[in-house]
């Protein structure tokens, strides 16, 4: 598996090796040894998450202020633009984004660290998205930041208006969001 750090270096691409041939294909989706020496850190993932969309629809920018989750993502059907925003105050890269193209066909992974708001929005006709997190889901803690906000200026690849849900349409301007110290 070939692991890089991007442009906010705590965010990973992890990009496993397929083998195919005329049967079909086998990779690797998950090696927690070579997980924690690239992270550099000991970690135990506490729940799976699956959920699948229709295109356009947008999920995010979603966190939880207690109980953060890191989040290790990944697409098995169709693609979506995947997007984290760092929320760390203390970090070199507070209030920067970056994206994605998470798909079934390249398998590439994100490692989303504690700290970050992650959303995504669905590019084919539907996407199948799982996802390992550290903690458990906790709606009390749960908070979500405008996907259109202004300050932060994602440049999701919309082609017309997205659907959300109407927690997400409710998200708050960055600006007002409760972040990380």
């Amino acid at each position: 598996m070939r692991i890089t750090r991007l442009a906010i270096p705590d965010v990973l691409r992890i990009e496993p090796r397929v083998f195919g041939d005329e049967r079909g294909f086998f990779y690797e989706s998950y090696h927690q040894a070579r997980f924690e020496e690239a992270i550099g850190r000991r970690l135990d993932f506490v729940q799976d998450n699956h959920s699948k969309s229709a295109k356009r629809v947008l999920r995010g920018l979603h966190y939880q202020i207690r109980q953060p989750q890191g989040k290790l993502v990944r697409v098995t059907a169709g693609s979506v633009y995947d997007v984290v925003v760092d929320l760390r105050r203390s970090s070199p890269t507070f209030g920067q984004w970056l994206g994605e193209v998470l798909s079934a066909e390249n398998r590439t992974q994100l490692w989303v660290p504690e700290g970050f708001a992650h959303g995504f929005l669905v590019l084919s006709e539907s996407a199948e998205f799982l996802y390992k997190t550290t903690d458990y889901y906790a709606p009390e803690h749960e908070r979500c930041i405008a996907w259109n906000d202004p300050t932060l200026a994602i440049d999701w690849p919309l082609q017309g208006a997205p659907i959300v849900s109407g927690k997400d349409d409710k998200g708050l301007p960055f600006p007002a969001a409760e972040l990380f110290d």
